[in-house]
């Protein structure tokens, strides 16, 4: 069995924390562990191998997490086992799931997953798994419809008749409807979790949506076929953008239900993500950074400076360094609006944090001022930055741990620690690290402009 791990989403809603080019998955808000993480350790208890669905940035993110857990031999996670598909743009969860199952064999049983959600119960969800899978394997196309503990108004729902058989799908809800729904016993939360036999699944897709099987069909196959799938820009655009549930499992009549009581939490919002996090005797969330006089049942995130709060109740406090979100409790919702807001400005905020992570290491931003920025750049043993130009700034840069290996022009040479190089506007340059331990310098920016998409590449390891 191959869980399909979608790892696509922006999580707009725990904004500053989570960013387009760090999304909510990848964050790592559990004991120092991730959603995508927990999601990949979980289910590699009951399945047997992992086909991870993502974009290009996505796809360094997931590597690195894998890597961390397969250190740790938390779950068999091995990177020479995993399977990637990579989208150039994101076409919703019908096509990304139809594309890798066109690269499995037609019996093999898929779990699909979302890649940040949380469940709790872990005993409960192996026995529903298990259950899952009996189903699966008389070719039905099976969903987990989540108990409700509430009448959530955020939740699509599914109505369930004579026990497992689908009745309806249902949008999500006024709060009377939802209600309502949450009385009569019969109806779910709609998990956006999924089994079924890749084969079945995509007859099913297409009988039901015939244009987009035969648009996915035809990406596929002008894909290369090992274990880095990258399906080409041109060939994704021209697949229908649709979810799984109305390109298939609100038309197919092979659609059964299983009711799963397994703690589950998609941590939406920030008032699902209070709920999931430890808490003092005050019901603050646990937080080193913070100093608490008369505060409680307050959600503080911030790992930088110290958070303190004098009579504070029933609120929300984020801060990642580079912005500070202050909301009451019950009002998370709209961060999206101010995501929103922040894209109007034409601002990066959303975009990314301080802290940037590419597939060679980190950057982050230490001072970004007209005319300059300033930035510490960590590179991992053994990876390179692209052989790359700038056409508005020139650098310097200052080694501060480990040896840098500096390409400039036709020149290479060795920095070592306190001394450093110059690079002109114009001119070609490279970083690697060809030593056993980080490479850690500080880069000093002079130009009119300093955008990262000031960067002409003309050679990168990593295909961007």
């Amino acid at each position: 069995m191959t869980n399909i791990i979608l790892c696509g989403g922006n999580g707009t809603r725990l904004w500053p924390i989570s960013r387009t080019l760090m999304p909510k998955q990848f964050v790592k808000l559990f004991n120092d562990k991730s959603l995508f993480q927990l999601t990949v350790e979980r289910n590699s208890k009951v399945c047997d191998s992992v086909f991870i669905v993502s974009n290009t940035e996505q796809y360094f993110l997931a590597l690195d997490q894998l890597e961390d857990i397969e250190k740790s031999k938390d779950c068999f996670a091995s990177l020479t086992m995993t399977k990637f598909l990579l989208e150039p743009v994101g076409r919703n969860t019908a096509p990304a799931i139809a594309l890798a199952c066109m690269a499995l064999e037609k019996e093999e049983i898929v779990l699909v997953t979302p890649s940040d959600h949380l469940i709790q119960n872990e005993a409960e969800y192996k026995k529903v798994v298990q259950k899952a899978k009996e189903l699966a394997q008389e070719n039905t196309l099976v969903t987990f419809g989540i108990t409700p503990t509430f009448p959530e108004t955020g939740f699509g729902y599914i109505e369930a008749v004579e026990g497992e058989n689908v009745k309806a799908f249902h949008e999500k809800p006024d709060l009377q409807t939802a209600t309502k729904y949450v009385n009569a016993g019969n109806y779910y939360w709609n998990s956006g979790m999924f089994m079924f036999k890749a084969g079945v699944f995509l007859e099913e897709l297409q009988k039901h949506s015939p244009q987009m099987y035969q648009a996915s069909l035809q990406a596929y196959e002008n894909s290369n076929k090992d274990n880095l799938i990258r399906i080409k820009h041109e060939e994704m655009m021209a697949i229908p953008e649709d979810s799984i549930d109305y390109a298939v499992m609100e038309k197919s009549d092979k659609v059964k239900v299983i009711p799963s009581d397994i703690a589950w939490s998609d941590v939406g919002s920030f008032d699902a993500l209070y709920e999931e996090l430890p808490k003092d005797k005050d019901g603050n969330t646990l937080n080193a950074k913070h100093i608490s006089i008369d505060s409680k049942n307050n959600l503080i995130y911030g790992h930088e400076r110290t958070i303190a709060t004098i009579d504070i109740e029933e609120c929300i406090i984020i801060d990642t360094g580079d912005a500070l979100l202050i909301s009451k409790k019950g009002s998370s919702q709209k961060v999206k609006k101010v995501v929103e807001r922040l894209k109007e400005q034409k601002s990066e905020l959303h975009n990314v944090h301080l802290t940037g992570h590419r597939p060679w290491g980190t950057y982050t931003i230490l001072e970004d001022s007209p005319g300059y920025k300033i930035k510490r750049i960590e590179v991992k043993p053994g990876k390179r930055l692209s052989l790359q130009k700038h056409f508005h700034r020139n650098e310097h840069w200052i080694v501060v741990s480990g040896t840098a290996t500096v390409t400039v022009g036709d020149e290479t040479k060795l920095i070592r620690p306190n001394e450093s190089t110059y690079i002109k506007m114009g001119e070609m340059h490279r970083l690697a690290n060809e030593g056993k331990i980080p490479v850690v310098l500080i880069e000093a920016q002079v130009g009119e402009y300093t955008g990262e998409d000031d960067i002409v590449r003309v050679s990168d390891d990593f295909n961007r």
